[in-house]
């Protein structure tokens, strides 16, 4: 037996689902810790009360970067980290992608940009992993009272090739933020080998998200 319900069900009995708040959740990793803690801390009306009436509807967010190619033999995006003739120039691991997500994430919750909570300036960032700066994004918007829906993204870049990582791409991105792989868009495209993508000097992404209130 997996669970109370696979045991119910094993000895003949019925399972009915109803659905919860969003605010118990599943302690699983030790960041989860943190998110459990501030929860019980914090009554949510109070903080409906604080952010206003906005706080009851949807928000959506969009986030743009780019990265120069620079020395390096691999690049990291969406957390993989894929062979290439060269890296990127960047403060942290250079995950473009992954940048544009955070972004996205805070500018739906007017919580800033990544250069404000990561700055370039703090050496702590230093060559940081993208994926645990994504973790610390998502406990911020789960401590404004809301929850990721889905998420969409674009990488814009003529080389190397993005088809062969993309799937990989999508279950870290769903792992990170405790979403459904049919909930993590991730698309690539080239630009006809027009502009500093087409002439592979860099990588741009773009990224949508929608999130809703906790239940």
């Amino acid at each position: 037996m997996t669970d109370e319900s696979s045991a119910i069900e094993h000895d003949g009995g019925k399972v009915n689902l109803i659905e919860g708040s969003a605010l118990n959740i599943k302690v699983t990793r030790p960041e989860d810790l943190f998110i459990a803690s501030e929860i019980i801390k914090q009554d949510k009306s109070k903080v409906v009360s604080q952010k206003g009436s906005l706080q009851l509807f949807p928000r959506i967010g969009s986030g743009f970067d780019v990265h120069a190619f620079g020395e390096g033999d691999h690049i990291i995006l969406g957390g993989v980290k894929i062979p290439y003739q060269n890296g990127l120039v960047a403060h942290s691991d250079g995950d473009v992608l992954l940048h544009a997500l955070m972004d996205a994430l805070l500018g739906a919750l007017a919580l800033g940009d990544i250069g404000f909570h990561f700055p370039d300036t703090d050496v702590k960032w230093k060559g940081a992993n993208s994926r645990e700066m994504l973790r610390t994004v998502r406990d911020k918007v789960v401590l404004q009272g809301f929850q990721i829906s889905n998420i969409d993204t674009t990488i814009i870049a003529q080389s190397p090739k993005m088809s062969p990582h993309i799937t990989q791409m999508q279950h870290y991105i769903a792992e990170d933020l405790s979403l459904d792989l049919n909930a993590v868009g991730i698309k690539a495209t080239t630009t006809e080998r027009l502009g500093f993508t087409g002439r592979k000097e860099g990588i741009a992404c773009q990224a949508t998200v929608m999130l809703v209130p906790l239940q």
